[in-house]
C-alpha cells in the first residue's frame, strides 16, 4: 500500500494519497497513535489524508468495514534551520550561485528570494546551492527554504544593481599619486574597488552616491576610473589624468 509522500512536517497539515485495494467506504486513516485530520474516499484504490503532527517514524493504517490494513512508514521532518548564506548580495539581474547553510536541509524544494523562486540543489542535510533569481527591485529580500517540513526564514539577500559614474572631482593630479577625489554616482554602498587604469586605490563609502578615493601612482596620460560592486562594473574612460612633474 504507496503512500505518496512519505514524510512531512511535525507541525502536520501534509496531504498524503495512499494507493491499494478494498479502500471503498474507508473509515479512517491514523498516523501512528493519532487519525488524520480529514479524510477523503477518492476511489476503491484510492484515498487522501491530511497528516496530524508527530514526530520521527510513524505507521500509517486504514481502516474499512473490512478490518485494518498493514501499515506503511510516514516519516516527520522537522522545519529546516538556515544560518548562513555564502554571500548575501548580488547583481539585480541574478544567476549567481549561493550556498545555504543550515540543518534539516535534505529535502529542500525551493527557494524564495522575495516573491521569487528558485529550485535548489542538496548538498547534504546542512548545505544546498541554488541560483538566484532576478530581483524586482535593487534592496534587500527574505530568504526563506521550503522543505518536507514546512518553511523557515530568517536570513536577508541583498540585490544590487550595476554601479554609474557622474563626476570626478578633480580630474588631474601628479604620477605619484596621493591625489584625494569626489566620485559621484549612484549604487556605491557595496564598492568592492576603484581602479585606474587596473591599479587599486584606497577608497571609502561616503554615502550611496559619493565615493573618497586618493589615486595610487600612474603614468603621465588620461587613466579610465573604474567602479566596481558585486554587481558589476562602471567605467568612466579617461576620467583622470595623470600630469608629469617639471623637470630641469
Amino acid at each position: 500500500m504507496p503512500i505518496s509522500p512519505n514524510q512531512g512536517s511535525t507541525g502536520g497539515g501534509t496531504l498524503v494519497t495512499i494507493t491499494g485495494t478494498n479502500l471503498s467506504n474507508t473509515s479512517a486513516v491514523t498516523f501512528g497513535s493519532k487519525p488524520a485530520t480529514a479524510v477523503t474516499n477518492v476511489s476503491p484504490t484510492q484515498v487522501t489524508a491530511v497528516s496530524p503532527s508527530g514526530t520521527g517514524s510513524v505507521g500509517v493504517t486504514v481502516t474499512t468495514p473490512g478490518g485494518t490494513s498493514n501499515p506503511v512508514p510516514f516519516f516527520y521532518v522537522g522545519a529546516p534551520f538556515k544560518s548562513s548564506l555564502s554571500e548575501s548580495a548580488g547583481p539585480l539581474a541574478g544567476g549567481n550561485t549561493i550556498t545555504i547553510n543550515g540543518t534539516g536541509l535534505s529535502t529542500a524544494t525551493s527557494v524564495s528570494f522575495g516573491g521569487n523562486t528558485a529550485t535548489p540543489t542538496v548538498v547534504s542535510d546542512t548545505a544546498i546551492t541554488v541560483a538566484v533569481p532576478a530581483g524586482a527591485a535593487a534592496g534587500p529580500v527574505s530568504v526563506s527554504v521550503t522543505t518536507a517540513g514546512g518553511t523557515n526564514n530568517g536570513l536577508s539577500y541583498t540585490y544590487i544593481d550595476d554601479p554609474t559614474i557622474t563626476t570626478i572631482t578633480p580630474t588631474t593630479g601628479p604620477t605619484s599619486g596621493g591625489t584625494a577625489l569626489t566620485i559621484v554616482g549612484t549604487n556605491f554602498t557595496s564598492t568592492e574597488s576603484v581602479t585606474f587604469d587596473g591599479v587599486a586605490g584606497p577608497f571609502s563609502v561616503v554615502n550611496s552616491t559619493t565615493l573618497s578615493v586618493v589615486t595610487p601612482p600612474g603614468t603621465a596620460g588620461a587613466a579610465d576610473v573604474v567602479v566596481t560592486n558585486p554587481a558589476g562594473s562602471a567605467t568612466a574612460a579617461g576620467g583622470f589624468t595623470y600630469v608629469a612633474g617639471p623637470g630641469i
